[in-house]
């Protein structure tokens, strides 16, 4: 192992529709710096290249000051990515960037190497690295955020697929019957029933039926309290998490069938509340997956929280530079 002094350092951007977390890791898998903005708004790539830059360029300061220096520059950002390319297919929240390739843009700015990489797959590489997946070689990850996203490790490795797109597991189908629209343009899809958007969406759709909800008094409803209203026993609010339960173990039930998985790792904002819908998931999987496979997979709350895109950038692009000596 290398000593602190001559240790690799990467910097690393979670390039979010909502937040930019920037931050500096070492190959220890510890952050020494890092900060958090509010995603800038942006007309163009190249005002998302100025941002980053001016991070990367501020930790650099940062580093400096404390020694050490910056070998690598990793970014990672939601929708389509083109991992050898460098470039993103498609990001519906940064609509500007499509086909645009970052990493060489601000590889460019920065003059060291860059690489992107999509964020729930960065995420998954975290929860292995330094996360809920310790010592696993073959894992699924969901982050139930805004929507619902996914990463494959299939024998230690990201499974990027054919075409740099796989892994869109809130799009597969967990209702084929009447499902709500997706935005992908489909029905039913495991997102529109299993991220904070779609709790929101199922609690204002049963209100009416719930009169005596602490929800009813809301003017705005949000995941958060309606998280802490069925924390409290609220009626509307426990069956939402158990309708969102059902719908997640479907999904779990059919990755569990096709990839058997040693575990699967569950993140994003909507793990809060795991113990409203941990049952009626686990429940779901029992009933509907191989049982062998349903009895030896782990399923279990991640551990890195917001940090394991970040943790996910740098160990990939450790790995890569490790692969390119």
């Amino acid at each position: 192992m290398t000593g602190s002094t001559d240790m690799r350092r990467v910097f690393v951007a979670d390039l979010g529709g909502t937040h930019l977390r920037t931050a500096v890791v070492d190959e220890s898998g510890r952050i020494q710096f890092r900060a958090k903005q509010q995603t800038p708004p942006a007309e163009s790539a190249q005002d998302i290249v100025t941002v980053l830059v001016a991070a990367a360029r501020e930790c650099d300061r940062q580093s400096a000051a404390a020694g050490f220096s910056i070998s690598a520059i990793s970014v990672v950002a939601p929708g389509t990515v083109n991992v050898p390319a460098g470039s993103i297919i498609k990001v519906p929240n940064l609509p500007f960037l499509s086909g645009f390739n970052l990493a060489g843009a601000v590889s460019h700015e920065l003059k060291r190497p860059a690489l992107l990489e999509n964020d729930a797959n960065a995420a998954a590489v975290g929860e292995m690295w330094r996360g809920a997946a310790r010592s696993r070689r073959s894992l699924v990850c969901l982050t139930l955020g805004t929507g619902v996203g996914g990463g494959i490790i299939l024998d230690g490795k990201l499974w990027h697929g054919a075409h740099h797109a796989a892994a869109e597991v809130g799009h597969m189908c967990v209702e084929p019957f009447g499902g709500v629209t997706c935005t992908c343009g489909s029905r039913g899809c495991l997102e529109v029933y299993a991220s904070a958007t779609a709790i929101v969406r199922m609690t204002s759709e049963a209100r009416s039926r719930y009169p005596h909800s602490r929800l009813q008094t809301d003017s705005e409803l949000t995941s958060e309290n309606i998280f802490r209203a069925g924390v409290a026993g609220d009626e509307l609010a426990l069956e939402v998490f158990r309708q969102m339960g059902v719908y997640l173990g479907i999904g779990l039930a059919n990755l569990i069938n096709i990839l058997n998985p040693e575990m699967i790792v569950i993140g994003g904002g909507v793990m809060n509340a795991w113990q409203l819908f941990e049952k009626d998931m686990n429940r779901e999987v029992n009933e509907r997956a191989f049982p062998l496979l349903a009895d030896l997979v782990k399923i279990v709350p991640a551990e890195c929280g917001d940090d394991a895109g970040l943790l996910g950038a740098a160990k990939v692009a450790f790995d890569r530079d490790e692969e390119t000596q």
